[in-house]
Parts: structure tokens; C-alpha cells; sequence
């Protein structure tokens, strides 16, 4: 399996981990503004990519009209499976697709939605001019992306206390992926060079992440998101012992009891 496979492919129990622990932790916030940002365009057929288990999907479902078409897309079936089973407020076409091959007919969609997915898509430019390809005339991609790593204070936390445990070759996912598309610039520049020719507008957004204790945050990123898979392949019996560690480094940063810690992410929207 190459580095870029592993670090999109979402499998075994990582999906339900994930929604469990990460979409409440992080995502929830996020997609509600996201939805709202859609709701405001007023679509009448959306495409989402990168779905994931459907966190936006769920809240875009409450937002739009019930005649508004949603299709939303993965890459990973699992996680598209989890989606199913939590299920959605109205029906949702679920289908299984690579941002950077979409299986839809040029100009099918007059919005194209992704929430936290393009960090993890392998060559971005060709992944927007698809979003781009899709979209009819005078219709939007609308997105946002993690801002750096140390505007991000849990994820910052379990970095580096994974940096402690393998300090010869210490597990930089978070840092690596979700928080490697930080730079506005860049994601301009990516939107340009997949077709875009109108300026993106771009906002940063900052919330608060809230869990009931460290061990909270530990679990959702140690076991919850793909950096369970750097941890398992540097050592395959520890990954207890570095949700433990992680878990000790948030508490010594925000407390024992229940913790809070900054997220931050940049909103992303460009018309074709």
C-alpha cells in the first residue's frame, strides 16, 4: 500500500470510533455552519465529497428544502456504511467516489460541498477541476479545511506526545495531513490551477472543542482517524499505551475534568 493510500483509507473499526468520538469532538460545529453556508445559496441539486460517516450530510438534510437533491460521496465504503446506519433526517443518495474521478456528467450539480475531506485528496488541483467539471455555470464549491496544527490544541497535544513516545520516527499524521493545508495561499493557488478563475473568498473560523475528559480526545485521535495506523505499524501492541500517553498530555495542558482547547479551520467558497 503506497503512503497516499494509507493515509485515505478508513477501515476496520476506525469509522464508527471516528463518529462516535471525532464528529462530536471537532465536526459538529463546523458542519452547522457549512450547512448554513449552502442553505443561504439555496441549491437544487448538491453533490458532497468526502462525505465521510455523513456528519455534514446529516445537517445539510435538515437545512435544505425536502425537494433539494443531495448525493453525497467517500472514497471509503466504511465509512459511507456507517453513514447509512445512522441514517438521515430525509432520503440522501449515498455513493461510493474518488474526488478525483467523479462519476457525474458534466454540470450535474449547482453546488459542490466538502467538509474537511480535501487535505486528504492526493493531487488537489485535479480534485477541483473535477468539483469544477460538475458544477453548472454560476454554481459553487463550497469547502473548508483545517487550519495549522497549532491553532489546533488537542490534536497539537497528541502530536506531541506521540513525538515523546517514538522520538526516532514519531507519528506526524495530524500534522502531516488534516493540518497540512493551512496555507490560504496555496488553496487559492490549487483552486486556479484546477480551472477556477474567479478569486475563492476565504474566512478563518475559530470554535472551541469541548470533551468530558482527556481521555476523551486521546481515544478520538489515537484510534479514531488514520493516525491509529502510524501507531499501529511503528509499534502493534502500544496503541493502548499511546492513547494513554495522549490522554496524560492533554490533562497536564487543560485539566482532569472536563477540557477545552481551540480549533480553528479556514471556509472556503469559489463560483465557477
Amino acid at each position: 500500500m503506497s503512503a497516499s493510500d494509507q493515509d485515505r483509507l478508513f477501515t476496520g473499526s476506525i469509522p464508527q470510533l471516528y463518529d462516535e468520538y471525532m464528529v462530536p469532538l471537532i465536526f459538529e460545529p463546523y458542519a452547522a455552519d457549512l450547512a448554513a453556508r449552502v442553505a443561504s445559496r439555496r441549491p437544487s441539486k448538491l453533490l458532497e465529497i468526502a462525505a465521510g460517516t455523513g456528519v455534514v450530510t446529516r445537517q445539510l438534510a435538515r437545512a435544505l428544502a425536502p425537494e433539494v437533491g443531495i448525493v453525497a460521496t467517500d472514497l471509503n465504503q466504511a465509512m459511507l456504511d456507517r453513514a447509512i446506519e445512522v441514517g438521515t433526517s430525509r432520503p440522501v443518495q449515498w455513493r461510493q467516489a474518488d474526488a478525483t474521478q467523479l462519476p457525474f456528467a458534466d454540470q450535474s450539480f449547482d453546488l459542490v460541498v466538502c467538509q474537511f475531506g480535501v487535505m486528504f485528496f492526493p493531487d488537489k488541483p485535479r480534485a477541483f477541476s473535477e468539483a469544477r467539471r460538475v458544477l453548472r455555470p454560476g454554481g459553487a464549491f463550497v469547502f473548508n479545511a483545517w487550519d495549522r496544527i497549532e491553532h489546533n490544541e488537542f490534536a497539537d497535544a497528541v502530536t506531541f506526545a506521540l513525538q515523546q513516545m517514538f522520538p526516532s520516527d514519531p507519528p506526524r499524521f495530524m500534522a502531516r495531513v488534516p493540518h497540512g493545508y493551512g496555507d490560504t495561499t496555496a488553496i487559492a493557488e490549487d483552486l486556479a490551477a484546477g480551472g477556477f478563475v474567479r478569486p475563492a473568498m476565504i474566512s478563518t473560523l475559530a470554535a472551541t472543542s469541548r470533551a468530558a475528559s482527556p481521555n476523551i480526545p486521546a481515544i478520538a485521535y489515537c484510534q479514531g482517524t488514520l493516525l491509529r495506523t502510524e501507531i499501529e505499524t511503528r509499534a502493534p501492541s502500544r496503541l493502548s499505551e499511546a492513547t494513554a500517553a495522549a490522554a496524560a498530555e492533554i490533562g497536564r495542558r487543560f485539566g482532569q475534568g472536563a477540557v477545552e482547547g481551540k480549533i480553528q479551520a479556514h471556509i472556503v467558497a469559489v463560483e465557477r
